[in-house]
């Protein structure tokens, strides 16, 4: 493994002195090429969707279709398109003796992502990393396997068609192994990106001896306030549920207002198209009842609060008001994205004040929590940490900086 990641490394200084040109060109033939080799790309997903039962959550984000590759070559000539990251002066400064002080961003050098069964993350880091200067390592999933081999040779061969390093992305076999070496590379990876279940999460923030950026699990709500529009309300939860079920941004649980609790069955009234499946407490409850299919309805437990379904199910937690909401958000909300409906511009304010997420929305679904929606083309994950990034990270929050330093014979006084 050592080998691999100096190998790597030493790909990584190549990458960074690349200009914007080239990398860019790179960028727009590795989607032009992942158009053109769509039916391999396919015929090496559907070996690893043979493995996996439809019915797991994962299996809608293994999934490719041409439309998807559609939208992953789109989103690569995307992040080609966008300004370089690198070389900015993020501040300048002359100090009183002289000296020219200034703050310039600059490549990570190698960044290491571990993942799960999703393969057009593979194309996503790739060219988040490219464009940013960086030389990448993924370590993706088993259930994946195949989909990224496929992924990465197709990168690899643009790579050597522009007489680029193609070590500038790696792939390591997709075992325990593979992954433990990844986390203690001490000296080769300058930074490692879970992107995954809690669980995965955990266990590279608990293992790493490498820095770590974090992409938390996302619990999300949607509070619907006293004043809230309920039209509004009924499209901006059945898009946040429905939208996609397997992403990190889908809602996992509603909190009504209790003076609103009578306009529920109207405000749940779309996801019945989906059959979801709802967890609610006794006044809801007793609400939905007669008013929403009885076979998808169940009374909620405390483990029904601070779950991320990633599935057709969703928790419905009655509150008295706004305070007590932000509560229930601090307590079971894991700093992704929240949401508030209300037509109340103070109450508003209170919420994008108090609740502590990397993402807050007023009158807005959280499915909107997303790289390219955010106009940042990709995103190589989204951030629930507060240190160095927050959010969806692209471009920007993939370069660190130097300071430049420029004197004219100053020396410090003893």
């Amino acid at each position: 493994m050592n080998e691999i990641f100096q190998q790597t490394k030493e790909a990584s200084i190549e990458v960074a002195l690349l200009n914007n040109d080239t990398i860019n060109q790179v960028l727009m033939a590795v989607a032009d090429r992942a158009i053109a080799e769509t039916d391999t790309i396919l015929a090496a997903n559907a070996k690893d969707l043979s493995r996996m039962d439809e019915a797991n959550p994962m299996y809608d984000r293994l999934k490719l279709t041409r439309e998807r590759i559609e939208g992953i070559a789109n989103d690569t000539r995307n992040v080609a398109s966008l300004p370089s990251p690198l070389g900015k002066v993020l501040k300048h400064t002359v100090l009183p003796n002289g000296l020219d002080l200034k703050r310039v961003s600059v490549p990570f050098g190698v960044i290491g992502i571990v993942y799960e069964a999703r393969p057009n993350v593979t194309f996503d880091v790739f060219s988040l990393c490219l464009k940013a200067g960086s030389a990448c390592i993924l370590k993706g999933g088993k259930d994946a396997d195949d989909s990224n081999r496929a992924i990465v040779s197709l990168i690899r061969s643009v790579l050597r068609e522009f007489h680029i390093n193609e070590n500038a992305i790696t792939l390591l076999p997709a075992t325990h192994e593979a992954t433990g070496a990844l986390l203690h590379a001490n000296g080769y990876v300058d930074l490692v990106i879970p992107r995954g279940s809690k669980r995965l999460i955990d266990f590279v923030r608990q293992e790493a001896s490498v820095p770590v950026i974090e992409t938390g699990a996302g619990v999300c709500h949607a509070y619907f306030d006293k004043e809230g529009d309920l039209e509004k309300g009924a499209r901006i939860i059945n898009n946040a549920k429905t939208r996609r079920v397997s992403v990190c941004n889908a809602l996992d649980c509603t909190l009504v207002h209790e003076d609103r609790l009578a306009d529920l069955p109207t405000l749940c009234a779309p996801l019945q198209e989906s059959n979801v499946l709802i967890y609610a407490d006794e006044p809801a409850l007793a609400v939905l009842h007669g008013n929403y299919p009885e076979d998808l309805l169940r009374s909620a437990t405390e483990e029904s609060y601070g779950t991320e379904f990633q599935a057709y199910t969703m928790a419905i937690k009655t509150v008295a008001n706004t305070d007590e909401a932000i509560r229930h958000i601090r307590r079971f909300g894991s700093g992704h994205s929240e949401c508030i409906v209300t037509e109340n511009r103070a109450t508003a304010d209170q919420f994008i004040a108090q609740v502590d997420a990397a993402c807050v929305y007023h009158n807005a679904p959280t499915s909107f929590t997303d790289g390219a929606q955010f106009g940042l083309g990709a995103e190589i994950g989204i951030s629930t940490q507060k240190l160095h990034a927050r959010g969806p990270m692209a471009l920007e929050e993939i370069t660190t900086y130097k300071w430049v330093i420029e004197g004219n014979g100053q020396v410090r006084p003893k």
